[in-house]
């Protein structure tokens, strides 16, 4: 029974690593973006640009939200693989491919 606590824990540990990376990682991404290299050039490109800085917002929004409640432990980590957790790693995959999208066009 330890066993299966211990990785429960390992696993949370690992998703609350995840998380904060891909933070870290979103946040290297905003700067580039709004770096003189990554200045849209054609409309297409501007409203490329306007959808990804409000993305990253969205994705700064819930990472503030899930680290709140990860903090005050309000959040049964159960709950939180299936759902919040689960949800912010899709959106940083969405996010990594929308600005890769974006750096080749």
């Amino acid at each position: 029974m330890e066993n299966t606590i211990h990785y429960n824990t390992e696993q949370q540990q690992e998703l609350l690593v995840r998380v904060e990376r891909n933070n870290r990682m979103v946040q290297r991404l905003s700067q580039k973006l709004n770096s003189y290299t990554c200045q849209p050039k054609c409309p297409q490109q501007f409203e490329k640009f306007y959808e990804l800085n409000k993305s990253i917002e969205n994705f700064k929004k819930h990472q503030k939200h899930i680290m709140s409640k990860i903090r005050q432990r309000k959040m049964d980590f159960s709950d939180a693989v299936n759902n919040e957790v689960g949800n912010q790693l899709d959106r940083f995959k969405k996010l990594e491919k929308d600005f890769a999208s974006y750096l080749t066009d």
